[in-house]
């Protein structure tokens, strides 16, 4: 692999772009798909039957993406190396009866997912994004990026208690956010305003995903502007990074099949079609072997030699909390990728995955760091250990150390999602 200088910033740039192209999980894999197609990857359909050619492919299924390319002449055995991410993020979604209001404002029922820093939703412009569905049952991308809706914060005046014991916010009562002014509330506005958004002819939309984002564009901070400010860094920095190491290593010579998968629903469980608990990864891996001429044991062969790093955002030491992290783990913004390590399986990474992200990172002389929660306090979780479990596949947790995670807007160094590129790319050639 030819390195370039290691701190590029045009690669974060680039990030930048993609976070700003993709307020929901549906933007973020339409992004990553057109910057394939652009790499010469073609889209497959889940229904339509599946040859065995070479080349880059990848399936859409929601808000997640599977892509995989092929080596010319690539055995029905040949194993996969696999880099894999989320596509959502904590925020708030609309409900079916979107349209609510109450003493003259109009409001937007909204529900909470996954589990969001409530507080830094208050008083922040949000745009609402998210997918239509049709009567004819198609299905049709809208973005409102610009300032829609808002959640107003009480005023200290009303709530002298804040300051002595602190924000408390009740999810139904407080989160409703604002987004006009009227009397009487009327059923189906919402979704009328979106089809004139969208140019849908009237009552053509019949189901919806939708959900909000800040639409503050992410920015570098800091005097030396080592530092990038942004939504959705859980976890589209790895999406992205993912995105580009695929293409990357579809340029040379291969010995195994690189693969990206993104999933949805992490935040929540990752219990649906699209989680990485559910069985689009398998059904893709097994459907390339068995496209390629291969038989049950070719599948067998092909995914014990197969390996899964599985990239999502970590906890950097926090200046004002350092007692909240493990006292000789201290993972630094612009450090390079972490290592994460969990014995009680919170995290899939094992001694032998260790070893394997170690020759990957000093393939691209990328510096790496490690990764324990602080004993006193529970540990998050991955997809890793869900992959391994459900697949048979050695995985290894990895990511890159942020700030403000689950905020409206987190923050990481800007040469981190560089280094985490190079390092991916790296494990997807060997």
């Amino acid at each position: 692999m030819t390195q370039p200088a290691r701190f590029d910033r045009g690669h974060t740039d680039d990030l930048m772009t993609f976070l700003a192209a993709s307020p929901t999980p549906y933007h973020a894999v339409a992004t990553a798909a057109e910057r394939l197609e652009k790499a010469g990857f073609k889209q497959v359909a889940e229904t339509d039957a599946w040859d065995g050619t070479s080349g880059g492919k990848y399936v859409l299924r929601g808000g997640a993406i599977v892509a995989w390319y092929v080596p010319e002449g690539a055995a029905p055995h040949t194993p996969f190396r696999i880099v894999g991410a989320h596509t959502d993020s904590p925020n708030l979604r609309v409900k079916p009866l979107p349209d609510s209001g109450a003493h003259g404002w109009r409001q937007v029922a909204v529900e909470i997912y996954g589990g969001p820093l409530l507080n830094s939703w208050l008083d922040r412009d949000l745009g609402l994004a998210g997918r239509l569905t049709l009567r004819d049952g198609s299905t049709r991308l809208v973005d409102v990026d610009r300032p829609l809706l808002r959640v107003p914060q009480l005023a200290i005046h009303l709530d002298r208690s804040v300051t002595a014991d602190g924000l408390k916010l009740d999810k139904q009562r407080h989160m409703q956010p604002v987004w006009g002014l009227g009397r009487d509330v009327r059923d189906g506005d919402l979704i009328a305003f979106l089809e004139e958004e969208a140019g849908i002819p009237a009552g053509e939309v019949t189901g919806w995903d939708l959900m909000t984002h800040s639409v503050e564009p992410p920015a570098y901070l800091g005097r030396d502007r080592e530092l990038l400010a942004g939504p959705r860094m859980d976890n589209l920095l790895s999406v992205h990074a993912g995105t580009a190491a695929l293409t990357a290593a579809a340029s040379g010579p291969l010995t195994s099949i690189p693969v990206l998968a993104a999933f949805d629903h992490e935040e929540n469980g990752s219990q649906s079609d699209t989680g990485a608990d559910g069985p689009l990864l398998g059904t893709v891996l097994e459907r390339s072997v068995f496209a390629r001429g291969g038989t049950y044991e070719d599948r067998a062969r092909a995914f014990a030699g197969t390996v899964c790093l599985s990239s999502d955002t970590g906890h950097a030491v926090h200046p004002n909390y350092a007692e909240r992290h493990d006292p000789t783990h201290h993972p630094r913004v612009n450090g390079g990728p972490i290592l994460k390590v969990n014995v009680n399986n919170r995290y899939a990474t094992d001694g032998s995955g260790r070893a394997e992200f170690t020759a990957a990172c000093e393939a691209a002389d990328v510096p790496f760091q490690s990764f324990v929660s602080n004993n006193s306090m529970p540990c998050g979780t991955t997809i890793g250990p869900i992959t391994a479990a459900r697949h048979g596949i050695r995985t290894v947790d990895i990511g890159v150390a942020i700030l403000s995670m689950h905020s409206v807007r987190e923050l990481c160094g800007a040469d981190d999602p560089f280094l985490l590129a190079n390092a991916l790319t790296a494990f997807l050639e060997r």
